[in-house]
């Protein structure tokens, strides 16, 4: 038996291959399924089963694709219902895997269909749980995702999670590891661990959602309690991965067209796409085309572009480094972007020698910004989390999340220069670009952030721990 966790760090998420005697499940897949494909070939085995554990709302699975690429069954929880063929399998259903099983334990909670794997060695010794988003490292899933879907409360859905953890997986030995679906960063929990794998001992100790203790009105207040909205292309990910989605192939073709700077200027002015600028941060400071909005593939890449562009159907038109053009159009259909429609060939130099317009962003290090702070009363805007801006900030700053820009346009002054800074730089210059394309243009990024600000000793808050508030 062999099992191999495929963490996508951007994507704080985990894909699992299990192969035993010549046979491999998948659990969870991502998208581009050709890894998948190599591994089983290599390992001359045969992928058997595709194993969903829910409805993912925060990626674009490959199950689709992976089944049609190999014949696999898909293969869902009780209560789920695709719009294509699929295996809905039973509370207690058993599908052999070489020597080993793989047992179906309906775990509805996070949403209705979600459910558990449990996996069963050659001897039928319980081994490990794959637990989809039914229960993290750390923390559970949240009950708000499928509340519409599911005509019920939050809180409903909160009830019936605390159920499926004490009834299916708390009784479980110690022993049994957990493999979840996604890790610290993700935007289906909120307080996970930085670790990918765990025994589900260790996390009956130190899991809040897990304490034997626990009433189920303390449970469902203390998983609902402080719930951020949910990214609005959520939903949006959720129905392709119930009603399925073109193939990836195709949206690389359409993605990685590269375009002159005349083809690309066209395009942006007589069509409704958005020009994503996906270079680094430092790049796209120096120069820029005019009313791009910069996301950069070094950061939190794909849940940002899901949060604050939203619409899975905005056609995109990309500026990308060299060389990285399937990387970004591949870490886009992730999140269900399908419609890049070409990046600029040559990059913004070649749209420099042809003599197009280039815009900048005013960007200081800390000592200046120290010195404009204690010298003036220039406004200081935080586009952290509110979480971190509570934690600490610099002194009569104001907070502006990065995720809620757009409630807090009218904040921001039409007349004198104001800074903007985050933690380290990237999240700022992402609400520069944004502030820009609005047409707010008197702004001054903090390169390096609160980190560099309070480092040159910037007067801030005291400060409270996070895990406090």
């Amino acid at each position: 038996m062999n099992i191999e966790q495929i963490y996508t760090g951007c994507l704080a998420q985990g894909a699992y291959y299990i192969e035993s005697d010549g046979e491999v499940a998948i659990i969870d897949p991502l998208r581009e399924v050709t890894p998948y494909l190599k591994r089983a070939k290599n390992d001359k085995a045969k992928i058997k089963y595709i194993f969903e554990t829910h409805f993912h709302a925060d990626f674009v699975s490959g199950h689709v694709t992976l089944s049609k690429e190999t014949g696999a069954p898909i293969i869902f929880g009780p209560t789920a219902n695709p719009s294509f063929d699929a295996i809905i399998a039973k509370d207690g259903q058993e599908f052999k895997l070489g020597k080993i099983t793989f047992k179906v334990l309906h775990t509805p909670g996070h949403t209705m269909e979600s459910t558990t794997y449990l996996l069963r060695d050659e001897k039928g010794k319980d081994h490990a749980i794959f637990s989809g988003d039914t229960l993290f490292l750390g923390d559970v899933g949240r009950p708000d995702l499928a509340q519409k879907a599911a005509d019920m409360t939050q809180e409903q859905l909160a009830g019936t999670l605390f159920d499926s953890l004490r009834t299916k997986i708390m009784p479980l030995s110690d022993d049994v590891i957990v493999y979840p679906a996604h890790g610290a960063g993700s935007a289906c929990g909120k307080n996970m661990m930085k670790e990918t794998v765990d025994t589900l001992g260790n996390q009956k100790k130190m899991n809040y959602a897990l304490r034997a203790d626990m009433t189920k009105e303390e449970f469902v207040k203390e998983v609902t309690d402080g719930l951020l909205p949910p990214p609005k292309y959520f939903p949006l990910n959720v129905k392709m991965n119930k009603e399925g989605y073109e193939d990836i192939e195709k949206v690389l073709d359409r993605g990685t067209k590269g375009l002159s700077p005349e083809e690309f200027e066209l395009i942006a002015n007589e069509s409704e796409a958005l020009v994503l600028d996906v270079r680094h941060q430092d790049e796209f400071v120096k120069g820029h085309i005019p009313r791009s909005i910069f996301i950069g593939l070094n950061g939190d890449f794909a849940p940002w572009v899901g949060a604050l562009i939203a619409d899975t159907k905005q056609p995109l038109l990309l500026v990308i480094p060299e060389g990285m053009e399937e990387e970004a159009v591949t870490r886009l259909s992730r999140v269900g972007f399908d419609a890049s429609i070409g990046y600029l060939k040559g990059g913004i130099e070649a749209w420099k020698a042809a003599g197009k317009e280039i815009d900048k962003i005013t960007s200081i290090g800390a000592e200046e910004a120290k010195k404009m702070i204690d010298s003036t009363n220039i406004k200081v805007f935080d586009v952290r989390k509110k979480g971190e801006y509570k934690s600490e900030h610099v002194l009569d700053a104001e907070s502006t999340p990065l995720s809620e820009l757009n409630k807090h346009l009218a904040e921001y002054p039409e007349k004198g220069d104001f800074l903007v800074h985050c933690a380290g730089g990237y999240r700022s210059v992402i609400a520069s670009s944004i502030l820009k394309s609005r047409g707010i243009h008197n702004l001054i990024d903090v390169k390096g952030g609160f980190g560099v600000l309070k480092k040159e000793g910037v007067r801030t808050t005291d400060y409270v721990c996070p895990t406090t508030l």
